[in-house]
Formats: structure tokens, C-alpha cells, sequence
């Protein structure tokens, strides 16, 4: 098999993200047949080469991908590892008995709860991800203070944030309106680091709370903070035909939910035989 970027290997396998990968390059925990390696890019036989993390060794997946979404709560770290010991996404899994190893989906700020997509699936993860699929993602935000329409209007249009970098335009509507704060619905379709709050600070309204409640076609719905749950078969070909990819045949979505009823596998009686009448 031809060589392939070790991100890219790593993502596919199920392992981590691209940029996850990265980072793992960068802390050494990522050797290629015994060797250490740190340079992102670097190319690998994923046939014939060993690539262990963290010393195990890893193999590809096998059998059906796993897809999962959860409620990340706030004061959380949306990774599977943190070397400052603060609490992260991994904790929740291990919590909601998830076994398989998936990876998270893009971020979520530490500060920030809601919507958060898992899955051992790497090339959806990265459609997901990239820039241009343009993949919707709505945010409950409440903002410092009453923006004006002529604020909000700034933030529809695109804001300057950084020099030479303006955001991509976003749907933005006022749901609720209190004594000294408003809480309005935002539709992004890019994922700039801190890019809701950068854009709200700029036009004079900063954030307090950022709660996501979808990604495309998947929905936080009535889930409750810190529960996950595997995604539906119409989910997923759903969120495949919104990032681009064929629908195939996914298998399980991914382990069910706890305490869930299961169906006997057992034959169920057959008919009653009538009664002999008697004499």
C-alpha cells in the first residue's frame, strides 16, 4: 500500500483527529517501529509499519463504525487527554460505559456545553470539519446587555475579528430578551477558534453562555448534560449525505443506550393447538 500522512492514518483508524494527531506528535507519544516521531507529515506504510501511541500497538478497525453525540457540559475539555489533569471528554465516556474508541468531532470551549460529536469514523470526521462543507452549526448565545439590529446586522454580514480575516456571514435572531442580558440563535457555518465570542465582543455585546444544539442534521433535543447516546441509522446517513459522502450500509450506530429494553432472540410460541372436545 502507498504511504499516507500519519494524521491522516491515525484518523482513519478511528485513533484520533488530524489535529488531535498532531498534538500527539508534538507531546512524543507516537512512535513507527520503535522510533519516536514528532514531525507532522510524516508518511507511513499503514500494512506494513508498527505505529504505536502511548505504547500500544494499533491496528485497523475492524467490523461496523461507531457514531455517538453527546451533552458536554461546561468546565470540560473537549480532547481525550489533558496533561493539566482537568476534566475531559474521555471522563464521559467512560462514565456512559463507552468501550470503543472514538474521538471528538471539532471543539467546544471549555466555558461552553451543548452538542458534541464522536465517532472512530475519520473521513466523516474530517468532512465534518473542513472549511468548505460549510456544515451548519447553531448555538443558543447569551450576550452581555440589548445589541441593536444595527449590531446584530454586523455579525450577519461578517465581522472583523483578526487582521485581514473577516468571519463568513451568520444567521443570528433575538429569542429572549432579559433585564441585562439577550439571548439570541446563531447559525455558523465556519469554526474559527472563539469566533462567537470575538464577534460579539467586536460589536460591543460580550458572551456569557454558548450552549450548541445542532451540527447539520444531528439535534440536541431533550438529552440531558453529560448523556450520550449513539446515533440512529437515519441519523448517520443523514449527517454523510450532508458532509458529502455515499450512504453505505453503517451497521451498528453504536452501543445502545444503558437500561435500554432488548429484544428476545427466542421463537415466540406457535399456534395453540385446539382442544380435544369431549365425549
Amino acid at each position: 500500500m502507498a504511504e499516507e500522512r500519519i494524521q491522516k492514518v491515525l484518523s482513519r483508524w478511528g485513533v484520533a483527529s488530524r489535529r488531535e494527531a498532531e498534538r500527539m506528535l508534538l507531546e512524543h507519544r507516537i512512535t513507527v517501529n520503535g522510533r519516536l516521531v514528532t514531525e507532522p507529515g510524516t508518511r507511513v506504510d499503514p500494512e506494513r509499519d508498527h505505529i504505536k501511541v502511548d505504547g500500544k500497538l494499533l491496528r485497523p478497525p475492524r467490523g461496523p463504525r461507531t457514531y455517538l453525540v453527546a451533552f458536554k457540559p461546561r468546565e470540560m475539555i473537549t480532547s481525550l487527554h489533558d496533561p493539566e489533569g482537568r476534566p475531559t471528554i474521555a471522563d464521559l465516556l467512560r462514565r456512559a460505559r463507552v468501550r470503543k474508541r472514538v474521538f471528538p468531532v471539532g471543539r467546544l470551549d471549555w466555558d461552553a456545553d451543548g452538542l458534541l460529536l464522536l465517532t472512530d469514523d475519520g473521513e466523516l470526521a474530517h468532512r465534518v470539519m473542513h472549511p468548505r462543507t460549510h456544515l451548519p452549526k447553531v448555538y443558543l448565545v447569551k450576550v452581555k446587555g440589548h445589541p441593536t439590529e444595527r449590531a446584530l446586522d454586523r455579525v450577519r454580514r461578517g465581522v472583523v475579528i483578526e487582521p485581514r480575516v473577516r468571519t463568513l456571514p451568520a444567521e443570528v435572531t433575538v429569542e429572549k430578551a432579559g433585564q441585562n442580558a439577550t439571548w439570541l440563535r446563531v447559525t455558523l457555518v465556519e469554526g474559527r477558534q472563539n469566533q462567537i465570542k470575538r464577534m460579539f465582543a467586536r460589536v460591543g455585546h460580550p458572551v456569557r453562555k454558548i450552549r450548541r444544539v445542532a451540527l447539520g442534521p444531528l439535534r440536541l433535543g431533550r438529552m440531558r448534560i453529560g448523556e450520550v447516546r449513539p446515533l440512529s441509522p437515519g441519523e448517520v446517513r443523514r449527517l454523510r449525505e450532508a458532509v458529502g459522502l455515499p450512504v453505505e450500509e453503517t451497521g451498528s450506530a453504536g452501543p445502545g443506550r444503558r437500561g435500554s429494553p432488548r429484544r428476545s432472540r427466542r421463537p415466540g410460541p406457535g399456534p395453540r393447538k385446539p382442544r380435544a372436545k369431549k365425549a
